[in-house]
């Protein structure tokens, strides 16, 4: 027990995290687009093997600071550099060499993952899994235990399909995509570097159904799903595909876990769908649209590029582009924020 809580609070737990190094300074600034700041005392180490936070950072870590609140950490670290604006610069410690840049955090996501890296595929088949025997594997896919890879697929070179994962009938797959355990895909065609953690659902029928004298009749759902390069499905979200024209997620869109996306809705580029938002069907996302967690967008409405939408907001309507909702139904905020006080006004006087 002693062990586990003296290394909880240290990130890149080797049992878990692959991990490169050592590096030098001047790689690191080179990854992550900063200037180096030389240590004050001339003490600072030429290599360092890894990244910490500034309270746990030691000689041989980086870390990096992106909010004025973490002052007090940064004058106590013991990090041999941090990342770091460069209006901060001049709070380094003395032992402390500098990595200034104008995006901090950024440039902490580009050094992490250059001592951490996403595992690169092994290109082991496990016996277990069964694969078509016309479908078309790339170079160097691995295949984890118990998947199932129907008749008619094409994974592309470097591809992981993890344990139990079901790849259904003439679906595409490109190269370099991760697919986790337990994730089903059918209907789909997906493109390169497209990461789908544990438990997706791709492809399934969406809910389309006609009313009948006898109850409801189940319409055929006829489209794909079509996720564009670099797109990210978190864990147990699901997609459905379109009834008459397929369903896409564009270039780049990051999807969190728990999300419902119904049939036929078409999102743009570098959209963010955060847990538990559900997207109804035929609705159209614009280019960098930000969906917060718990919102609900009714169907056939469209969603302008650069919009958020607020948590738990219910949006009912179209929202222009670059506008800031909240609510249900979804106003701006201004407007939102302004009813709030005139409520709790109200509410005083009725109270009086």
């Amino acid at each position: 027990m002693s062990d586990m809580t003296a290394n909880e609070s240290r990130p890149g737990d080797s049992r878990f995290f692959q991990r490169s190094g050592p590096f030098g300074l001047e790689r690191l600034a080179e990854v992550s687009g900063s200037d180096i700041i030389p240590a004050a005392s001339g003490k600072g180490l030429s290599e360092f093997r890894g990244v910490a936070p500034l309270h746990v950072a030691g000689p041989d870590e980086i870390s990096f600071l992106d909010n004025r609140r973490y002052l007090p950490l940064l004058a106590e670290t013991k990090a041999g550099a941090v990342i770091l604006s460069p209006a901060f610069t001049d709070k380094l410690p003395s032992d402390t060499a500098g990595l200034a840049c104008k995006a901090p955090y950024l440039a902490w996501a580009r050094v992490a993952t250059l001592f951490h890296p996403a595992p690169a595929s092994t290109g082991v088949r496990h016996p277990s899994a069964w694969i078509a025997e016309d479908a078309e594997i790339g170079e160097n896919v691995e295949i984890g235990p118990f998947a199932v890879i129907g008749s008619g697929v094409r994974i592309g070179r470097d591809s992981i399909v993890a344990s139990h994962a079901s790849i259904g009938q003439s679906v595409e797959i490109g190269e370099r995509c991760r697919i986790g355990a337990h994730a089903a895909i059918s209907h789909a065609r997906i493109g390169d570097r497209v990461t789908l953690y544990p438990g997706v659902r791709i492809g399934q029928d969406g809910f389309g159904f006609a009313v009948g004298p006898e109850g409801f009749e189940t319409v055929p759902q006829l489209g794909l799903v079509v996720l564009e390069d670099g797109v990210e499905v978190g864990a147990n979200s699901t997609i459905d595909r379109g009834s008459m024209r397929d369903t896409l997620i564009g270039a780049g869109t990051r999807i969190d876990n728990l999300v419902q996306i119904g049939h036929n809705a078409r999102l743009g580029r570098c959209c963010i769908v955060v847990s538990q938002a559900g997207i109804s069907g035929s609705t159209e996302l614009g280019d960098f649209v930000t969906i917060a967690a718990q919102a609900g967008l009714i169907g056939h409405i469209k969603i302008g590029a650069k919009a958020r939408i607020g948590a738990q907001c219910g949006v009912m309507s179209d929202v222009d582009a670059g506008a800031d909702v909240i609510g249900s139904p979804a106003m701006p905020f201004r407007e939102f924020f302004r009813n709030v006080a005139t409520l709790r006004k109200l509410s005083r006087k009725s109270g009086d």
